[in-house]
């Protein structure tokens, strides 16, 4: 954390079911007098059962849950999102979902408006269970963050960009660029190195995760690390410029 704050990180994205349910108070003895320095998000949805997890959008367990995550980190949350809701929809009708949905937002614009948190936003591994019920008529959340970059196909692309459209989202965040690894096979076979413009010497890594903020269009991109070394290597990656006409060829390709 004194490494991502020398580099200039800032935010700190983790959540309530991390760390075998442990993340928010192991957040808080690591930091230390560190943490005010971040800005905090987290995530809710999901819920210990046993030795097990299972989904909830059940209104109650969601407010418990933030009041949790406010106790456990010692401070309330600078961003909540609403964990994959898409995983307790699954067997609804667009009726269903849609009153479900509307109904765990609610629970977070409230802890907003209390102060349980700064604001809440929506995150979604598979949005396209959400694609058809989102639009003015439910709550509008100021985060929408999707999964982005290479390992994104295009059904998620499509169903990512009809969800920001009709939520009308403040801000657009992308996540998973790598799969959980940058040792995954798949990145000794594709070099993407191509999508960015000639000559700014980018390892494969670096022009993965800068080439992710245009699949889809994100304005922040969040990832995973243990090592200082690789996270000095992403944030030396946003001076570098993506090839934009590659990108939309890609994005041509993949469609078809």
């Amino acid at each position: 954390m004194t490494a991502a704050a020398d580099l200039g990180v800032t935010a700190i994205d983790t959540s309530s079911n991390y760390l075998g349910f442990r993340s928010h108070k192991v957040l808080a003895e690591v930091a230390g007098d560190l943490l005010p320095e971040f800005t905090v998000s987290t995530k809710v949805g999901y819920f210990a059962a046993g030795n097990a997890s299972e989904h909830s959008l059940a209104p109650g367990r969601l407010h418990a849950a933030l009041e949790d995550a406010a106790s456990d980190l010692g401070r309330e949350p600078d961003l909540v999102f609403l964990h994959n809701p898409e995983h307790s929809l699954a067997r609804d009708s667009p009726t269903q979902r849609q009153s479900r949905l509307e109904a765990a937002c609610s629970v977070l614009v409230d802890a907003t408006a209390s102060g349980l948190c700064g604001s809440w936003g929506i995150s979604s591994w598979d949005p396209r269970l959400l694609a058809d019920i989102v639009g003015p008529q439910l709550p509008q959340p100021h985060v929408l963050m999707v999964r982005a970059g290479f390992l994104v196909g295009s059904e998620i692309l499509d169903a990512i960009e009809t969800v920001a459209a009709g939520w009308r989202a403040s801000a657009l965040w992308g996540m998973s660029v790598f799969g959980g690894s940058t040792s995954e096979p798949i990145w000794e076979r594709f070099d993407p190195q191509v999508f960015m413009q000639v000559a700014q010497g980018s390892s494969p890594v670096q022009a993965a995760f800068r080439a992710a903020f245009h699949l889809p269009e994100v304005e922040a991109v969040v990832a995973g690390t243990n090592q200082d070394t690789h996270l000095g290597e992403l944030v030396a990656s946003l001076g570098h410029e993506v090839n934009r006409a590659a990108v939309a060829e890609y994005r041509q390709l993949l469609s078809r």
